[in-house]
C-alpha cells in the first residue's frame, strides 16, 4: 500500500496542495480569446464558395474566428481554443470547457487541469508545453453539462483540423464524451480504457477524465496504469513504484 501511494505521489496523484503554476497565468492567450465585432471566418469562406487552406493552428484559429455556429457562442465568455506544442507528440483531449476555462480563454486551468498538470510533469516527465491540450467543442456549456450532438457536429471539423497538423504519435482521450468523438457513441470508457484503439490512424488510449479523479479516488490506480502505457509508446522512462 505504501509503494502505491507513493507512485501516486510521484505524478501527481496523491493529495498535495494544488500548484499555483497554473492558476497564476490564468490571463487568456491572444489565439484562444474570441475577437470582438468581427464575422464567423468559417461562415465566410462558406459563403464565397471557397475552401479553406488551413496549413497552421493560427490558421485554425482564424477560421474559427468569432464563431457562431451552434449555440454555445450566446453563453461563453472565451473561446477556448487548445495550447502547446505545434509538434506535439501527445495530444490530450478533453469534452469541453469549464467555468475556469471559459473565463481564462485556456483549457485544462481549474482543478482538473492542476491534476492533468501534475500527471504531465510529474507522472510522465514533460511539460504541458511539451504536449498539445484541446477540447472536443472550444466553448463552454452552461452549467457544466454534456456537450450536445449538434454542438460536438458543429466543432470536431477544427478538432480534425488540430491533429491533422500537429501529427501526434498517440492521442490521449480524457472521459467519456471525448472518447466518443473519437469511437462512436457505444463507446463505454470503463470497459474500453487501458486499450489501445486507433483514430485515422494515430493509437489512442482513452483514460478517465481528471475531474472524475477528483471525485473517485480508486480510478487514480487505473489513470497510472493507462499512463504507463502511453509512456512505454512514447520511449518514455517509467518510474518504479517505490
Amino acid at each position: 500500500m505504501r509503494g502505491l501511494l507513493k507512485s501516486y505521489q510521484e505524478i501527481g496523484l496523491g493529495t498535495p496542495p494544488l500548484s499555483t503554476d497554473v492558476a497564476s497565468t490564468l490571463t487568456a492567450d491572444e489565439s484562444n480569446i474570441v475577437p470582438s465585432g468581427i464575422r464567423c471566418a468559417a461562415k465566410a469562406e462558406e459563403d464565397s464558395g471557397r475552401a479553406p487552406e488551413l496549413a497552421s493552428l493560427e490558421s485554425v484559429r482564424e477560421y474559427i474566428g468569432n464563431c457562431q455556429r451552434c449555440k454555445l457562442h450566446r453563453s461563453r465568455t472565451h473561446l477556448v481554443f487548445g495550447e502547446g506544442s505545434p509538434d506535439a507528440r501527445l495530444v490530450f483531449v478533453g469534452e469541453g470547457p469549464g467555468h475556469d476555462e471559459d473565463m481564462a480563454g485556456r483549457p485544462f486551468v481549474g482543478e482538473s487541469g492542476m491534476l492533468l498538470t501534475r500527471i504531465i510533469e510529474n507522472g510522465m516527465g514533460l511539460t504541458r508545453k511539451e504536449v498539445y491540450i484541446c477540447n472536443v467543442v472550444k466553448c463552454h456549456p452552461p452549467k457544466n453539462r454534456d456537450p450536445e450532438k449538434d454542438e460536438i457536429e458543429a466543432c470536431i471539423p477544427f478538432l480534425k483540423h488540430q491533429l491533422r497538423i500537429i501529427g501526434p504519435e498517440v492521442i490521449c482521450s480524457l472521459g467519456r464524451i471525448a472518447t466518443q468523438a473519437f469511437l462512436g457513441k457505444d463507446f463505454k470508457i470503463s470497459l474500453g480504457r487501458g486499450k489501445w484503439h486507433s483514430y485515422a490512424g494515430i493509437p489512442l488510449m482513452p483514460t478517465f477524465h481528471p475531474a472524475y479523479l477528483l471525485r473517485n479516488q480508486s480510478a487514480k490506480r487505473h489513470v497510472w496504469e493507462d499512463i504507463k502505457m502511453l509512456m512505454k509508446r512514447m520511449g518514455l522512462e517509467v518510474k518504479k513504484n517505490g
